[in-house]
């Protein structure tokens, strides 16, 4: 079982993204509608109530979702160099298949598949698509409880990975210590394709991550982002350009009492369920978005 329950990302246009990831994901929409003023306040972005979105599943019918979010662009962001949620990972069953799948999609291949410097569990790789979301597609080689990885049912399965930069990795994992109560690895240094690409650094550097395990599986990617990283531009009341959302499920609401950046309320549709739902801040500003359930 996963704690990650959903991916949000603001897209320019909604039916654009819909169509991509229905035709090259294999996800199908399983809500559509207008962002409820209520809920933008909730996400302090109440400019973005009444914006359309809609909800996709993956082929697999797992419950772990993306949504997508109409805004308009932002001229000044670019992804990987900014902090916050920076990334959407889905694991897949077949990474090679996957690219060849990619290399004839409107998506842009960034990262070709390849393996993953300290971490022979996975090989990932790593696309753009129109609005510049930037999404990891990763093969699970060693899936199972003692790794902390799914196992994919579908060529390309749910999200399983949020990543989040951090302009302080360790106080960003000591709030995930402190707040969720989440076990984290010691921080470890690898070489980052999509880090030095986007900062232009050499070769030789490594960038610093951890990452939290919860209900027995790893569901989140802490990474250092270097010096030359910024807070990340947006329009003033609306949610932040890239991926502007985790949500997840957490079964004790009462240890998050003084901490939530918005109080839990009761919420209906296919990621909520008709459960509690509240809005926690990381220390970047980044929104996790809280739904009561799962089991730690």
């Amino acid at each position: 079982m996963t704690l990650l329950k959903c991916a949000t990302h603001v897209v320019s246009d909604l039916d654009d993204a819909i169509t991509r990831y229905e035709s090259w994901m294999d996800y199908r929409t399983v809500e559509q509608g207008e962002v409820s003023h209520d809920l933008a306040a909730a996400w302090n972005a109440p400019a973005s109530g009444g914006r359309r979105f809609a909800v996709l599943q993956p082929a697999s019918r797992a419950e772990v979702f993306l949504r997508f979010v109409e805004g308009d662009p932002v001229p000044d962001y670019v992804p990987i160099r900014t902090y916050g949620w920076a990334a959407i990972e889905l694991c897949v069953t077949n990474v090679e298949a996957v690219n060849e799948r990619m290399l004839q999609s409107p998506f842009e291949v960034i990262g070709p598949p390849k393996p993953l410097d300290g971490f022979a569990t996975v090989k990932p790789m790593q696309v753009r698509g129109a609005d510049l979301e930037t999404v990891y597609l990763t093969e699970i080689l060693q899936p199972g409880p003692d790794s902390g990885l799914p196992q994919p049912q579908s060529l390309v399965d749910r999200p399983f990975i949020m990543v989040l930069a951090c302009p302080d990795l360790r106080k960003s994992a000591q709030w995930v210590k402190d707040v969720l109560g989440l076990p984290m690895i010691d921080p470890v240094a690898i070489r980052y394709s999509m880090i030095e690409k986007a900062f232009g650094l050499p070769e030789t550097a490594k960038t610093e991550l951890t990452t939290a395990r919860g209900a027995g599986q790893v569901f989140l990617e802490l990474d250092q982002y270097p010096d030359a990283a910024t807070k990340r531009p947006r329009h003033e009341g609306a949610l932040p350009p890239g991926v502007a959302i985790t949500t997840m499920l957490y079964p004790d609401f009462a240890r998050l009492e003084g901490h939530w950046a918005s109080a839990p309320v009761v919420r209906e549709g296919a990621i909520y369920g008709g459960k509690r739902t509240g809005v926690l801040l990381t220390p970047e500003g980044a929104l996790l978005e809280v739904v009561e359930g799962g089991e730690i």
